[in-house]
């Protein structure tokens, strides 16, 4: 009785060490994301990044992103949403983070869209069909023209653009500030330069909550 009552006891002690030993992890990895964002916070946007919103606006979004990213695709709409929602005070800068193999190629489809002023209806038709042209995260990158066939792009001048010294700069300033901030997974959020910690819908939201409230009291 006595030896079975030591065992769990010590069980408890290891649980409730283990639960401690995590909380301190977690609160020591989010001090050191948060310090690597303010220590590199020219890195999260550049001025040839791509905006969605108002230049106005007080809160700023900076979203690592690759094409071929599942989360990406899913938590495009939702972002979206909440900006649409507060017209004028969300911005969102769109950055690179190309972890797949073949998103590099895709990404400077997209930039070379964006000299058509086609960006974001050409992003959304390739998140909407991307289950068509990735196979377990492997991009097909020569398929992707097919699913922008309805924007009334100029698909010769398109093909062009996207080897343009200026589009390949883009991406390899993107690369390079990925790097420096050690993004690692995306999406990889950022608000008003504070790393989003614990990923989630709800914790997006209310880092974005936060900041309406500072930058808009009334």
């Amino acid at each position: 009785m006595k030896r079975s009552l030591m065992v769990v006891t010590s069980l408890v002690a290891m649980l409730a060490l283990f639960a401690i030993g995590a909380v301190i992890y977690t609160q020591q990895s989010a001090a050191s994301s948060q310090q690597v964002a303010i220590e590199n916070s020219a890195a999260l946007s550049r001025f040839s990044s791509v905006t969605y919103g108002s230049n106005e606006a007080k809160v700023h979004i900076v979203e690592f992103m690759d094409p071929a990213c599942e989360a990406c695709r899913a938590f495009y709409p939702y972002v979206k949403n909440i900006i649409n929602q507060h017209p004028g005070k969300i911005k969102l800068t769109v950055r690179y983070a190309n972890f797949h193999q073949g998103s590099d190629y895709v990404a400077q489809v997209l930039e070379a869209a964006r000299a058509q002023d086609k960006y974001w209806p050409a992003l959304e038709a390739l998140l909407a069909t991307q289950d068509q042209w990735t196979s377990h995260h492997a991009p097909a990158p020569e398929t992707v023209w097919k699913y922008l066939g309805n924007l009334g792009l100029n698909f010769e001048q398109m093909q062009k653009d996207m080897n343009d010294p200026k589009v390949l700069a883009v991406l390899e300033q993107d690369r390079a500030d990925a790097q420096a901030l050690q993004i690692s997974k995306t999406p990889s959020f950022f608000v008003n330069g504070k790393p989003l910690i614990k990923f989630g819908y709800e914790e997006l939201a209310q880092l974005i909550q936060g900041e309406l409230k500072a930058a808009y009291p009334n």
